[in-house]
């Protein structure tokens, strides 16, 4: 995890980029994150890791300009398939993600057919839930200025 200040050009190309579609939905009494993508991009995942033992070691990288915005670059490395997806999120409009990501230490993908917690979800467990916990501290820093 590691943490940078930007300019407002930054600012508004980071907000161009954004990933807009994420939601919440209730697992066994916790609600966890959930990151919607693509149609495609989702059954790429899926087909590429298809049969495949694989781990997800999940970073966030956190970057705010001082002033109250706060962005997270997620990168999720796909082990035993050489697969990275990397999102940004603004913290700003999805805080109660970061939340239940801190909460649960779950995160889930999914496409935009789904049934969020039901079907053709893709489960990540975090392997080390102090990040998460570490990452939404910094956030609520972050959104306080």
């Amino acid at each position: 995890m590691k943490m940078s200040i930007m300019s407002n050009d930054e600012l508004d190309r980071l907000l161009a980029r954004a990933h807009k579609d994420v939601t919440l939905f209730d697992y066994n009494v916790t609600k966890v994150p959930c990151i919607i993508l693509e149609e495609k991009r989702f059954d790429n995942i899926m087909k590429t890791i298809a049969g495949k033992p694989v781990s997800v070691e999940t970073n966030l990288n956190i970057l705010q300009d001082g002033l109250g915005h706060v962005f997270v670059d997620v990168s999720l490395n796909f082990s035993q398939v050489g697969m990275v997806e990397k999102l940004l999120l603004y913290a700003n409009d999805f805080f109660e993600f970061f939340e239940a990501l801190a909460g649960s230490s779950m995160l889930a993908l999914s496409s935009p057919h789904s049934e969020y917690g039901k079907s053709n979800v893709f489960m990540i467990q975090l392997p080390k839930p102090e990040r998460a916990m570490n990452a939404l501290e910094i956030i609520k820093k972050g959104l306080k200025k």
